[in-house]
């Protein structure tokens, strides 16, 4: 059975206390390899490599020197695309029609992206009068923090762990990586294309294992890491808070979100329906910028929920090797059990089925697979747990507003604040409501729509930080200021 190890130093190493857990494929159930279960131990020798390589060979390298190694970085992911489809689709269960679109092909270009945007920065520069006549000149530089830790989920592996390593390296950083243990692989096989790209080894890291008590709590309150990054649940996000804290490190935080879409009476009724179905069950709803509370305006409230069920029951849901499937399962029994958990709350709480609820028959080696059905309520009230609390499912609530005050009220009606869909027609509405909006992104008319310049990130549980563009450099380097007397 395969063995998935620790990558240290350029090298692939046993775990030191010599301890293993199951790599559960979600869409048989089956365990298709071991992984290693890294230590305090293992995270020591992670953080020495990285801190020699820091000091050593790639502090030392040139910044075009550094930015052609990720450039080949990038083109080592493409030239085994079919690699790491493979390995991304046994860890999640997704669809190749999904995973070939966004994970691999985003996993490459936020290499490519962030070297050449690092290749474009300029340092600021200030004259200054002084009191002699004689001036001064004031200029900024960018450093690198040293050491980052990068803790990433497993909803979109590759994509995330990348969107983080890409820019952390090219400022000139180096990473101890941390990816969810539900989906190990294709962290593991970026090592691999570090090492053939030419990347000193200790540029590069991967530690495996779970969170608290284990390699994830090690990384995130060890000495000498200089800042941790993390993509994940709020609740793991409080946490890792309180565990820099004692560092005064660091951090950037994007979290959960319970995103509301606003559907007015004069969008464009197909438009929304097939966005808000790409909204709602891409990635079988496990995107923290899914959108699971819904608000449609009342005199389209009807066809609107009559469109997006058909859309729902029309979704091929099964094997994610199939062309043909658009949803695959949850990411483990675990988590459709969560998922599962909600569905019986929602009913508890008065909702409306309209579509969905339960498990899809599957047979084969489908049957013990992770799978529920994408499924709409609604009838809830705004207080209702199941309104208020992450699901993290291919789930919606689909709630009738009247005013444009009350669905800004309604969709603010949040402890989360990640993102926000507006659909309208009315272009003056679109700017006014989208500025009212207490979230990190707003999308008109569109959805997951990404420019890697703008920012990106969350407000309240959400998140701290913003990411892409200059504001991950800015979160990866130090700004030094240098005052020269004339």
């Amino acid at each position: 059975m395969k063995k998935i190890l620790n990558f240290i130093d350029g090298q692939y190493v046993e775990p030191l206390q010599g301890s293993y857990f199951p790599n559960i494929n979600p869409a048989t159930g089956k365990v298709i390899g071991q992984v290693a279960e890294g230590s305090p131990e293992d995270i020591d020798r992670a953080v020495e490599a990285a801190r020699r390589a820091f000091k050593g060979p790639w502090g030392q390298m040139s910044l075009n020197a550094r930015l052609d190694a990720l450039e080949r970085v990038a083109s080592g992911i493409l030239a085994r695309f079919d690699e790491f489809l493979r390995a991304e689709m046994l860890d999640t269960g997704k669809p190749a029609s999904f995973a070939s679109r966004i994970d691999i092909p985003r996993g490459a270009a936020n290499f490519r992206f962030f070297a050449n945007l690092m290749r474009g920065q300029h340092s600021a520069a200030f004259e200054t009068d002084t009191p002699d006549g004689r001036g001064a000149l004031n200029y900024t530089i960018r450093r690198p923090l040293g050491v980052v830790g990068v803790i990433s989920p497993w909803n979109l592996p590759l994509l995330l762990l990348t969107w983080k390593v890409a820019p952390a390296l090219a400022a000139g950083n180096c990473v101890v990586a941390k990816p969810s243990e539900e989906t190990p692989s294709t962290a593991a096989l970026l090592g691999e294309v570090f090492n053939e790209a030419g990347i000193p080894p200790g540029v590069f890291n991967v530690v495996q294992g779970a969170g608290p008590g284990s390699a994830g709590e090690a990384l995130t309150r060890h000495p000498d890491i200089d800042a941790i990054t993390f993509t994940g649940e709020s609740r793991t996000g409080s946490a890792i808070m309180e565990a820099c804290a004692p560092h005064v490190r660091n951090i950037s935080f994007e979290l959960g979100g319970k995103n509301a879409a606003i559907v007015f009476a004069d969008a464009n009724l197909q438009e929304a329906i097939d966005g808000t179905a790409r909204s709602t069950f891409s990635n079988t709803g496990q995107v923290c910028l899914c959108s699971e509370r819904v608000y449609v305006q009342r005199p389209i409230f009807e066809e609107f929920v009559a469109g997006l069920a058909a859309r729902a029951r029309g979704l091929r849901v099964g094997d994610p090797f199939d062309e043909a499937t658009q949803m695959g399962p949850l990411i483990s029994q675990a988590h459709r059990d969560k998922v599962l958990s909600y569905f019986e709350l929602a009913r508890s709480e008065g909702a409306e089925v309209i579509t969905g609820g339960g498990i899809p028959e599957l047979g084969g080696a489908l049957k013990e697979g992770a799978f529920v059905e994408p499924t709409i309520w609604t009838g809830l009230a705004p207080d209702a747990r199941t309104v208020r609390e992450e699901v993290f499912g291919p789930v919606c609530h689909i709630h009738p507003f009247d005013t444009e005050e009350e669905a800004v009220a309604l969709a603010n009606d949040s402890d989360y604040g990640l993102c926000a869909a507006i659909w309208t027609h009315d272009l003056r509405r679109a700017h006014r409501v989208a500025a009212r909006m207490d979230v990190g992104l707003v999308w008109v008319n569109t959805w997951f729509l990404r420019d890697l310049r703008t920012p990106f990130g969350g407000v309240k549980l959400s998140g701290i930080g913003r990411e892409g563009g200059t504001h991950s450099l800015d979160f990866y380097t130090e700004t030094r200021n240098i005052c020269i007397k004339l």
